[in-house]
């Protein structure tokens, strides 16, 4: 499914006879919290950001759009999957950060809204790839602002780094 500047831009070129490159550019979704938002840092400094960065700098040009939300929920992200998650999207970089447990959702609740979301992704053709992990290890590092929560931008980029591997392995 193209978008309608996507559909124009393919007529134009059809019409110039210039051929266009149907997957030249990958769709990359970073959903999340404060940290996928670049809370602290930035929206330039935060790691979807510096992940389109690396990949174009390796030759791949792909978008990595963000989604991001301070304060966001398991909840919230389920709700506005379908909004924020184009169709044609292959890989979903997903922060479900601890907004869950901070307001007192369910540890039951936290796992089916995330099962709910891997099965729509899943359905779509599309891959996750949970970030919670690699975010909690980057802090525990040392690349942390002073709240011991948000990533610094040296965590950012270190995030970043990390995930160029886990979006080739999600390619194939």
């Amino acid at each position: 499914m193209h978008t309608r500047r996507t559909r124009i831009a393919m007529a134009i070129a059809g019409l110039c006879g210039l051929s266009w490159p149907a997957a030249a550019v990958a769709q990359i979704v970073a959903l999340g919290a404060s940290n996928t938002a670049g809370y602290g840092v930035g929206v330039d400094l935060a790691f979807p950001a510096q992940l389109e960065a690396m990949l174009r700098a390796q030759g791949r040009p792909m978008r990595v759009a963000n989604a991001g939300v301070s304060g966001d929920t398991s909840a919230g992200m389920l709700a506005r999957l379908d909004k924020v998650v184009p169709a044609e999207t292959r890989i979903v970089i997903v922060q479900f950060g601890v907004n869950d447990e901070r307001l007192g959702v369910s540890p039951e609740q936290r796992r089916a809204n995330i099962a709910r979301m891997e099965s729509q992704l899943q359905a779509r053709g599309a891959r996750m790839i949970a970030v919670d992990a690699l975010i909690a290890s980057t802090v525990r590092g040392g690349m942390q602002q002073g709240d011991d929560v948000h990533l610094s931008a040296e965590g950012h980029r270190a995030v970043a780094a990390a995930l160029v591997d886990a979006v080739r392995d999600a390619e194939r």
